[in-house]
């Protein structure tokens, strides 16, 4: 479903993802952990077409997001780390617009705003204007309309970030119940304990690039008898715990 080949994306001076390879099987969620900075944003915006890499290349379902970036984009949804609404538009004019962005007929749009509406709980908001939501309404929100297209490849970055336990519990039932359902999820997050209740497998990202990769179990089968999975993921991002203290 997902392949980078060797990817590299360069600021100036500075790498931000270097020689990156890795491949995601459809059915997979995936989980890319790692501290800010360690190029989980960089890559996710070189998946959805927002960056190009420097060198290598990037596939979406077979097709390649910088020479055939519409073909990419109809296959997959994206969620980006802070929400991005159109303040003067209600939820449902918003969620109108992004179906007519990926062309939807008019009549599968509705279908689907009013499914999303009721998958996400919006009904209480969803004529308001965006300006009056909560951040946790926006993701909600904006989540439903990654789903519009009912894409085979969703891909999440910091999913979590200000949401209430409640709105969490919704986001993680999700992400379960599209890949069960046959979809793809490549999510980031700076959370180890997210990362290990939902994904299958995971990637531990430090410096721009994969210092592990593999499952939950895997992780731990590289602990001491005295490490906790805690200290294992700050050694292979090279952090210091406070660092990741809340």
């Amino acid at each position: 479903m997902i392949k980078i080949k060797q990817v590299t994306r360069t600021y100036g001076t500075k790498t931000a993802v270097d020689s990156l390879d890795l491949h995601i099987e459809r059915g997979e969620l995936f989980a890319c952990l790692g501290h800010n900075g360690a190029g989980k944003t960089t890559t996710i915006k070189m998946m959805v077409g927002l960056l190009q890499p420097t060198s290598g290349t990037v596939e979406i379902a077979g097709f390649n997001v910088v020479t055939q970036r519409r073909e990419a984009s109809l296959r997959s949804g994206y969620v980006p780390d802070e929400p991005y609404l159109y303040d003067k538009l209600s939820g449902r004019e918003f969620l109108q617009f992004v179906a007519e962005m990926y062309g939807m007929p008019s009549d599968l749009a509705e279908e689907s705003i009013a499914k999303q509406i009721t998958d996400f709980g919006l009904s209480g908001f969803v004529d308001q204007l965006a300006e009056s939501y909560s951040h946790g309404m926006k993701q909600r929100l904006v989540f439903a309309s990654a789903l519009l297209h009912n894409p085979e490849l969703l891909i999440v970055d910091e999913p979590m970030v200000g949401l209430d336990p409640r709105s969490m519990r919704l986001v993680k039932d999700l992400l379960r119940t599209r890949v069960r359902n046959g979809g793809t999820v490549f999510m980031s997050t700076h959370t180890l304990a997210v990362a290990e209740e939902i994904a299958d497998r995971i990637g531990v990202m430090s410096q721009g690039k994969i210092q592990f990769l593999g499952t939950v179990a895997e992780l731990r089968e590289q602990l001491s008898s005295n490490d906790s999975l805690e200290q294992l993921f700050l050694t292979l991002t090279e952090e210091e715990p406070a660092s990741f203290v809340s």
